[in-house]
């Protein structure tokens, strides 16, 4: 009996029953999504503003959707290593991670190189909020606003040091901004984390930090620092009583973090879509937004079109500051 030899036609319908088959097994994942828990990955620490904004919206999150999230802290490098462990996760919807304006935009231009493609290797769902940054001194620092700060700065011989979260982060180029538009004398003090560095400030080693409001906030309350402006564009509602830098002789300085929520890239847009109404739905929430402000976050929620078009252009912005003020990582 001769073996059967099947004809290119035969081959053809075989193949578009398989690719039938899978489209239809694809189709069904998605529609059944998520039947599973959603790994969140954090690129830092516990206890930052991105761990804690993220904190905030997982847990309703999971509500929506089903399913839980599960934060999983993997700090390093500026936030590289856990970054380009979600550009390297599996594009089905079970890994997501929270970008931050430092790592997305700021570290592709003060580091030689970093293991991830902003604009390639992800597919941004949305934005969970934008978290202002504040300027704390210790308060044996004479200067009680900003404009006596400037001048007290310009009156030390070695200047006024500050400390950030790291060369390169937005604190950093934040307070670079500031020295070049107010001729201040301030000197930056990079540190590996927000954290000791305003537990250096709360000691008195360090006279002033440019930090994230969600940290230092209960600081503030407690009288242990003094919050000379915040960075962004009008007082914050955790704050009232603390000006603007633009208010304090700044016309229109702003300066801000943002913080949300990425997939993979080559996610199903049906899976990012489904993503980003849930997202959009927390953080727009009253109580939900009420948690982020008390943490200096002002909620906003975009589309994937609308953040992949923010992060384009900060790439664009922090790329001419990091280049005028020769900033390097490595």
């Amino acid at each position: 009996m001769t073996p059967f030899q099947p004809s290119r036609r035969h081959l053809a319908a075989g193949l578009a029953a398989l690719c039938l088959a899978l489209a239809a097994g694809g189709a069904s994942a998605q529609a059944d999504y998520p039947s599973k828990p959603i790994r969140l990955i954090v690129p830092f620490a516990p206890g930052g503003v991105t761990d804690t904004g993220a904190r905030v919206v997982a847990e309703r999150l999971g509500s929506r959707l089903g399913q839980q999230v599960v934060v999983d802290n993997r700090p390093g490098a500026s936030g590289n290593i856990g970054t380009q462990m979600g550009a390297a996760a599996a594009p089905d919807g079970y890994t997501l991670v929270v970008g931050f304006d430092g790592t997305m935009v700021i570290n592709p231009h003060v580091f030689a190189k970093v293991p991830f493609d902003t604009l390639k290797d992800f597919a941004p769902v949305g934005k969970i909020g934008d978290a202002a940054l504040v300027i704390v001194t210790h308060p044996s620092v004479p200067a009680k606003d900003f404009q006596l700060l400037v001048a007290y700065s310009k009156a030390q011989p070695g200047g006024v040091s500050y400390g950030s979260a790291g060369t390169g982060s937005t604190p950093h180029l934040a307070g670079e901004l500031l020295r070049v538009r107010t001729g201040a004398n301030f000197v930056h003090v990079p540190y590996k984390g927000g954290g000791q560095a305003l537990a250096d400030v709360v000691g008195g080693s360090l006279p002033m930090l440019y930090t994230a409001v969600a940290g230092a906030y209960p600081f503030i309350q407690r009288g242990q620092v003094q919050a000379i402006a915040v960075s962004s564009a009008q007082r914050l509602p955790s704050l009232p009583n603390v000006p603007t830098v633009a208010e304090s002789g700044v016309p229109g300085f702003e300066v801000n973090s943002w913080i949300g929520i990425l997939a993979p890239a080559r996610t199903p847009a049906a899976i990012v879509d489904r993503l980003q109404r849930e997202l959009h739905a927390v953080v727009q929430s009253p109580d939900i937004k009420e948690r982020l402000a008390s943490l200096g976050i002002l909620a906003s929620g975009n589309t994937p079109a609308q953040f992949r078009a923010e992060m384009e252009a900060d790439l664009r912005k922090y790329g001419d500051v990091v280049k005028a003020a020769n900033i390097r990582s490595d």
